[in-house]
């Protein structure tokens, strides 16, 4: 399954320079992750965003300046299928930016989009009545309800001013458990921690967390 990234700093970092260490992440993990990847990165006052159906290891990750806030997915496909530009994430609206890792069986909900991970960013937005939190906690109980089993629903949601981090995973705990590093400048939440990083802590299962933006 797909590997996620979130950075918010209080001043602006080399992009390139945390692209490169998730990129590491997503090239050694034990599941492929090279079926295309993209992000969202916060310059010039407005979300800009980039996606690519190479691997990210493979791109030119040079050339996007700094920023402040970045969200990126690298893509691992389910059984290799729907490997086009437009089923890579982040998907996105006008408020929020959604990436996911994961993968759902037998689930009976009805919902709009191109794959389930855009299907399942549709449904929870349909419970959003001011408070995105609530909308995050309510549509994942039903989904949760609604399939025979989940592997995995892992989701990072940002928009201008919150970060959701939300968890649920029925197997394999060292590869589905994402990791947080915090610390008085900067915010980091991975699927894995940078390799020879130390101070990340892991998120638990079974567990939605909200972060303000710096």
């Amino acid at each position: 399954m797909c590997r996620l990234l979130y950075v918010n700093s209080k001043k602006d970092f080399s992009i390139s320079e945390y692209l490169t260490k998730f990129a590491e992440i997503s090239k050694n993990s034990k599941e492929f992750q090279g079926h295309g990847w993209g992000f969202a990165y916060w310059q010039n006052n407005k979300w800009n965003y980039y996606k690519n159906v190479i691997p990210i290891w493979e791109d030119d990750l040079t050339r996007f300046g700094n920023s402040a806030r970045i969200i990126a997915h690298a893509r691992s496909a389910f059984n290799d299928e729907g490997i086009v530009v437009e089923n890579n994430m982040p998907f996105y609206d006008y408020k929020n930016i959604f990436v996911f890792n994961g993968e759902l069986r037998g689930v009976k909900i009805r919902e709009t989009g191109r794959i389930g991970a855009e299907k399942i960013f549709n449904y929870i937005k349909r419970f959003d009545k001011g408070n995105f939190c609530e909308a995050i906690r309510k549509g994942t109980d039903i989904i949760k309800k609604k399939s025979s089993y989940i592997r995995a629903m892992n989701i990072i949601v940002t928009d201008k001013n919150t970060t959701f981090v939300y968890s649920h995973f029925n197997e394999d705990e060292e590869y589905f458990t994402m990791c947080l590093k915090k610390e008085a400048n900067i915010v980091v939440v991975c699927s894995d921690p940078f390799v020879g990083e130390n101070n990340w802590q892991p998120i638990q299962n079974n567990t939605l967390t909200e972060l303000q933006c710096l």
